[in-house]
C-alpha cells in the first residue's frame, strides 16, 4: 500500500459500527459522520440508551470483520475497554482502543487496526470525529511492521488449532 493519504470521502467502505449503551450516543454521531463521508454503514447496535450487555453487540461487529462481511469497524462502550477486549477475541481483528489522534494515526500506520475502539463517555464528539477521519484516512505503512504483522497471525493460528504458543 502507498503512504499516499486517500481523503475517506473518496473510499466508500463498507464499515460496522456497534456500542452498548454507553457508546450509544457517539455511535449515533458516528454514523452520521461515516455516512456524511460516503461509507456504507452495517448498524449492528444498539438502538438505544437503554442498559445492555456489550459483548452482545460489539461481538457482532468483530465477527463481520472476522469473516470478511466489512472492511473495517468501530466499536464503542462507555471507556471503550470492554469493546476492545471483546473485539480482539475475534480471529484476524486488531481492535485498537484510541484516546487521541496520535494512538489512532499509528493504530493504522505501524498495527493496520481494522477495528476502532472509542469510549463514549470519555471522548468529546469533536475529538472522537477527528480520530475517526485519521484512522479511516492513515494507510497500513508496512515495512518492518509487516514481519511482525505475520508474527501475530502465527501465534493466533498456532493457539486456534491448540499448538503451544
Amino acid at each position: 500500500m502507498s503512504g499516499v493519504m486517500v481523503p475517506c470521502e473518496e473510499w466508500g467502505m463498507r464499515l460496522a459500527l456497534a456500542s452498548d449503551h454507553g457508546g450509544f450516543e457517539l455511535k449515533e454521531a458516528v454514523k452520521g459522520w461515516l455516512q456524511e463521508w460516503g461509507h456504507e454503514v452495517v448498524d449492528l447496535g444498539t438502538h438505544s440508551s437503554r442498559s445492555v450487555d456489550y459483548p452482545d453487540y460489539v461481538g457482532r461487529a468483530a465477527a463481520a470483520v472476522s469473516r470478511g462481511e466489512v472492511t473495517r469497524a468501530v466499536v464503542l462502550c462507555g471507556t471503550g475497554i470492554g469493546a476492545s477486549i471483546v473485539a480482539n477475541k475475534y480471529p484476524g481483528v486488531r481492535a485498537t482502543l484510541c484516546h487521541d489522534i496520535y494512538t489512532a494515526r499509528m493504530s493504522r500506520l505501524h498495527n493496520d487496526s481494522n477495528v476502532l475502539a472509542m469510549g463514549g463517555r470519555v471522548l468529546g464528539a469533536d475529538l472522537a470525529r477527528e480520530m475517526l477521519k485519521v484512522w479511516l484516512e492513515t494507510p497500513f505503512e508496512g515495512g518492518r511492521h509487516e514481519r511482525r504483522l505475520k508474527k501475530l497471525e502465527d501465534l493466533e493460528r498456532r493457539i486456534l488449532e491448540g499448538e503451544e504458543p
